[in-house]
């Protein structure tokens, strides 16, 4: 599966939303902006990295890759709203952070730099560390498509059922 095809996936997946919710023509960024920082803000939650005071595990390893890819869903989506689609990124990564509580701020940060520049250079910066972020999680790049496709398809269920 190549990056044109998980943009392809999710422009069809806002189109229906937007004609569904009459959002044809309206600027979604900061929307979609605000809801990546949630997901990411979910994600965190469920690997309880930064719980020092908590001796509870973190979530099962599937519920975490489902909020991982739920990011995904919104990195993409603010990518198609600024035209971005076509763009080269690079999504495999030597990198790795060893250190997950500062793999999430730095995605926290990069999601505000994103936010203020709107630039191609800041966006392809967030999604590749978003990667790297799902990589110090222990995530391949093969499972995260397959987890990608699957929750596309339950986002598209959920829309037809008025979600």
């Amino acid at each position: 599966m190549t990056l044109k095809e998980w943009f392809a996936m999710q422009h069809e997946l806002d189109s229906y939303i937007e004609r569904e919710h009459e959002l044809q023509g309206e600027d979604l960024f900061e929307k979609k902006l605000l809801a990546l920082l949630v997901e990411i803000g979910e994600l965190a939650n469920e690997t309880r990295c930064f719980k020092f005071w908590s001796k509870k595990p973190p979530a099962p390893r599937e519920d975490i890759l489902e909020e991982f890819v739920d990011g995904i869903h919104f990195i993409l989506s603010l990518g198609l709203e600024l035209e971005f689609s076509d763009r080269e990124i690079s999504l495999v990564s030597q990198e790795a952070n060893e250190n997950l509580d500062r793999s999430f701020l730095k995605v926290f940060r990069l999601a505000g730099d994103f936010r203020q520049s709107k630039s191609a250079k800041d966006y392809e910066e967030l999604f590749r560390q978003y990667m790297v972020l799902g990589q110090t999680l222990g995530f391949q790049l093969d499972e995260v498509q397959e987890a990608y496709k699957k929750k596309n398809e339950v986002n598209f269920k959920r829309q037809q059922e008025g979600y």
